[in-house]
């Protein structure tokens, strides 16, 4: 580079950052972009840089902005593990009671009779009773619970015992992966 006023210098790095600030706001929005055409974590990490499809989602959730309120970069990936962890304890919960929430996503599936918007949401439990997973059940389950108070009280209280349960299980991980992440951190040095 050849010697310039320090004046044009200035300019330059300025100039520099702005471009480097433009980039990195790129880099979030292509790897969404990627991930929604169903880009695997395996095949981004050569293209970041990085060795492993761990390495490269934990680069995204730092880079990427939060919508649940996290400052940090590391307070993303743990939020994003901590989730994966809930989601995890809650299949297992549900594989462990899958023929009482069939059973339950059966009854509900066969209440006729709501208005329409009702109507749809039970139409999904038995949408997803068809699926192999029983943990795909909570979701379309726990959305009827509103649509059925007024009118199937005794099935309602029992979706939301259902709901209840897996809230709990998803909140004990959660106080679980807290308790035990600052030994991890310091037997290992690292955060998460």
């Amino acid at each position: 580079m050849g010697a310039g006023s320090p004046g044009d210098l200035v300019a330059a790095l300025t100039v520099l950052r702005e471009l480097r600030e433009e980039l990195a706001g790129w880099e979030p929005e292509l790897i969404t972009a990627a991930r929604e055409q169903k880009v695997s974590w395996a095949a981004l990490a050569p293209a970041l840089g990085v060795t492993s499809r761990q390495a490269a989602e934990r680069r995204y959730l730092r880079l990427r902005p939060s919508d649940t309120g996290e400052q940090t970069g590391e307070e993303r990936v743990r939020a994003q593990r901590d989730k994966r962890a809930g989601d995890r304890a809650v299949a297992t919960w549900a594989r462990d009671n899958a023929a009482v929430l069939r059973q339950l996503a059966g009854q509900v599936s066969s209440v006729q009779g709501l208005s329409r918007r009702a109507q749809r949401h039970v139409d999904l439990v038995g949408q997803a009773l068809a699926e192999d997973d029983p943990a795909r059940l909570l979701p379309p389950l726990a959305d009827t619970h509103t649509h059925l108070k007024a009118t199937h009280a005794s099935l309602a209280a029992q979706v939301r015992s259902l709901t209840d349960q897996a809230t709990q299980i998803r909140h004990t991980s959660d106080m679980t992966r807290s308790d035990s992440a600052p030994a991890a951190e310091q037997r290992t040095g690292n955060p998460g």
